[in-house]
């Protein structure tokens, strides 16, 4: 099996090469509009990549949502995805968007202990239950983040990884491993599939039907782990699937958020 093949989705999807500069744009916009409802460039550690963008609705929060971006562990930052808060706020949650150091500067499992620091430091500034997603390996961090294993001082209610790379092994035979470094260890540990979801913490696992059928089997094999709901959405491919968050009504934003 080709695995770069198979992980591959640009080449799948049409106007793949637009998403980019699309998603920029979109969320310059929406910072902008926000004005100071958008809090960003908020410290959660030492590094350069420690920093979370903070959006506010117009009255107090009812709670946190956190989203992880994705990029293969590779690429991309916060500012890419400041629109997908929208759907939050228009429900009167508040979002966090964190950055996190990047491969080869850091292994996954450091990026993990970010993450969670990243949601501490958000948790003290918006009160109320906290639900967690992602996309991609931002989906994976999201699921790592429901996890019994990884250390959080405070309690998550829900995890909603879309997307997610829940089994690592198969990724570690891609040409993306020269930067990952993943070994047998580190796919062991960080690998959502092979662990327990955190007691207590609720799962909605999300996909798109149109992706590339090795994300449709990674969403289903995580749900199976954990004997949680899992939804691949019509007509949705990798890079629209994240589209639902906009929308306060969407199936997506309820799998999120409806408590």
């Amino acid at each position: 099996m080709d695995f770069d093949r198979a992980y591959a989705n640009g080449p799948f999807i049409a106007g793949a090469d637009a998403f980019p500069s699309r998603w920029a744009r979109d969320a310059a916009e929406f910072r902008a509009a926000l004005g100071p409802r958008a809090c960003t460039a908020i410290p959660y550690g030492p590094k350069p990549r420690h920093r979370l963008d903070l959006f506010l609705p117009e009255t107090t929060p009812r709670g946190l949502l956190i989203f992880v971006h994705g990029g293969y562990w590779l690429k991309f930052d916060r500012g890419l995805w400041s629109h997908l808060a929208a759907g939050a706020l228009a429900r009167g949650w508040a979002c966090a968007m964190p950055s996190y150091t990047l491969a080869p500067e850091a292994r996954i499992g450091a990026m993990t202990l970010e993450i969670a620091r990243a949601i501490e430091v958000a948790a003290g500034l918006v009160a109320g239950p906290i639900v967690v997603t992602g996309h991609s390996a931002g989906g994976h961090l999201s699921a790592r983040m429901g996890c019994a294993d990884v250390p959080l001082s405070v309690p998550l209610l829900r995890v909603a990884p879309i997307s997610p790379l829940a089994d690592l092994e198969s990724i570690a035979l891609t040409a993306m491993n020269a930067d990952l470094q993943l070994d047998p260890e580190e796919i062991a540990a960080e690998s959502p599939a092979r662990l327990p979801l955190r007691p207590g913490v609720a799962s909605h696992i999300w996909v798109g039907a149109q992706e590339r059928a090795a994300f449709i089997w990674q969403a289903r094999l995580l749900s199976e782990a954990w004997s949680c709901a899992w939804t691949p959405e019509s007509g949705r491919h990798h890079f629209d699937v994240i589209d639902g968050l906009i929308d306060p009504d969407s199936a997506l934003m309820r799998a999120c958020l409806d408590l």
